[in-house]
């Protein structure tokens, strides 16, 4: 498997991480591991990205290898790969950063709105659940008075 960050600010690279990593272990390792396992490669990238003098409107792009053995994240560090491009040089790309993060903000509250959907769907679907239940009992009661 494969971590890719896409496009962040140097500034978000451990948030986007650390959503990264949740969303390609979900259900394979426990989120204690995910937060572990993230922490160690931010600051395996942190140390590279100060070495490099990276300043945090700078945009990188982080990928790196890893395997899962016995519910853990293992990286293989020497696939990481961080591209960096500097703000004053790469201005459009800032522009485009700009961009992509708006876009981003929008999908997050998109998917917030759809989750609050899923968890009243849900609500409602275990709410049906009960009443049919109760229906069934009642309707079991009346037929065993009728029989009796």
């Amino acid at each position: 498997m494969k971590l890719r960050t896409g496009f962040v600010r140097a500034s978000g690279y451990a948030y986007k991480v650390r959503r990264v990593l949740f969303a390609l272990t979900r259900g394979k390792v426990s989120p204690e591991e995910v937060v572990r396992a993230a922490g160690e490669l931010n600051v395996r990238i942190f140390e590279e990205l100060q070495k490099r003098g990276v300043d945090k409107g700078d945009v990188v792009r982080v990928e790196v290898p890893f395997r899962i053995e016995d519910g853990k994240v293992i990286w293989d560090y020497s696939g990481l790969n961080i591209e960096v491009y500097r703000k004053e040089e790469e201005e459009k790309l800032a522009k485009a950063m700009e961009e992509v993060e708006e876009r981003e903000r929008a999908l997050e509250e998109k998917i917030s709105r759809i989750e609050e959907l899923a968890n009243r769907l849900k609500e409602l679907s275990d709410e049906l659940l009960s009443e049919i239940e109760e229906i069934k009992q009642e309707h079991t009661s009346l037929r065993l008075r009728a029989e009796g």
